[in-house]
């Protein structure tokens, strides 16, 4: 398990051991908070499964939407969550966003969000629907998956057993993600290509593509927004390069979606992704806002800075209503931010 995972481990248990969630009432609650998933899909039942922290069950997604209003939020559209950010007005809420466009959003999240009335956003990067953009965390698992030994410049690793493999995953995502856009893409490239997977073919059987999203825009409930053309790190890729990965999404939503998605979300979307330089190119571009995956609930003083907005993933390693409970409350986002309400550095 890597440091992260048992940082976040540990934190479930002391807040839930001591219910320092609870005591903390709605002190660092704020005005709501914008909530990230990815996949929603039956558990696989897969030993090595490094992704797994991207996917939650349909069953744990439909008791999690009534959790949101048990908790007094209020899920809202975006827009109008930032309509009651900017004006102080209304209860708190909870805008649900999904990254990616994955095909199994359509087929087990929609029932729930139909059932519950539940308006949602959908971040699409054209280039995977379009089956151009790569899945390269999905290839890296594949590979890792089907290979016994890892072999990629310097690093010789064993991959028999599940251990062996959430090891070596681990060893080589982090040492791909210190490296630069192009950089990690010929390296998950190189192992792709050992396992033979096909990674037009792979897009083609996770992602939505163009009909699929043109029937789910029918839904009333559903909202899109930009993601990039082909999903890289923005904040590792030249300006020039970024910008038009940007604005270039919003118009192709746009013309096939024939709709505006005036919103965006910056892929990876933590701080060695997306920073400041990002952020005065979603203004610059003219979206009214932009999503990052920086964890925090949404402060009045984030009215200032809706094109740095904090979210908040669901987790798919801990699937539980006490869990969630815990996120709902603010109170770890606090300690990990170090009391700091707004990071946009």
């Amino acid at each position: 398990m890597s440091f992260k995972r048992r940082l976040i481990s540990a934190g479930f248990s002391l807040f839930g051991a001591a219910r320092l969630h609870r005591l903390a009432g709605d002190a660092f609650r704020g005005r709501g908070l914008i909530l990230t998933f990815h996949r929603v899909r039956p558990a696989s039942g897969e030993a090595f499964a490094p992704n797994a922290l991207l996917e939650i069950t349909p069953e744990f997604f439909d008791a999690a939407l009534a959790r949101l209003r048990q908790n007094g939020l209020e899920i809202v559209t975006l827009d109008e969550a930032l309509r009651r950010l900017v004006t102080g007005a209304g209860a708190p809420f909870v805008v649900l966003t999904f990254d990616d466009g994955f095909r199994d959003v359509a087929r087990y999240a929609l029932p729930a969000l139909r059932r519950h009335r539940a308006p949602f956003m959908m971040y699409i990067a054209p280039g995977l629907a379009e089956r151009r953009a790569r899945l390269w965390w999905v290839e890296l698992e594949q590979a890792v998956r089907r290979l016994d030994r890892i072999r990629l410049g310097a690093l010789d690793l064993p991959a028999r057993g599940a251990r062996e493999k959430a090891a070596a995953f681990d060893t080589v995502y982090w040492t791909l993600r210190a490296q630069g856009e192009q950089a990690l893409l010929d390296g998950v490239a190189v192992l792709r290509d050992q396992a033979e997977i096909d990674s037009r073919a792979l897009a083609e059987e996770l992602c939505l593509d163009w009909d699929e999203l043109k029937t789910l825009a029918d839904c009333e409930l559903a909202s899109f927004g930009a993601h990039s053309m082909t999903h890289p790190r923005l904040r590792q890729i030249p300006e020039a390069f970024a910008r038009a990965e940007m604005a270039d999404s919003r118009d192709a939503l746009e013309a096939k979606l024939n709709r505006p998605c005036p919103h965006f979300a910056y892929p990876v979307g933590d701080p060695t992704s997306a920073g400041p330089r990002e952020f005065a190119l979603a203004a610059e571009l003219g979206f009214a806002s932009a999503v990052t995956t920086r964890p925090a609930m949404i402060f009045p003083d984030h009215a200032a800075h809706l094109h740095a907005l904090p979210r908040v993933s669901v987790n798919g390693l801990w699937q539980s209503l006490d869990a969630l409970d815990i996120l709902l409350s603010g109170a770890p986002f606090a300690l990990w931010n170090r009391g700091r309400r707004v990071n946009v550095g």
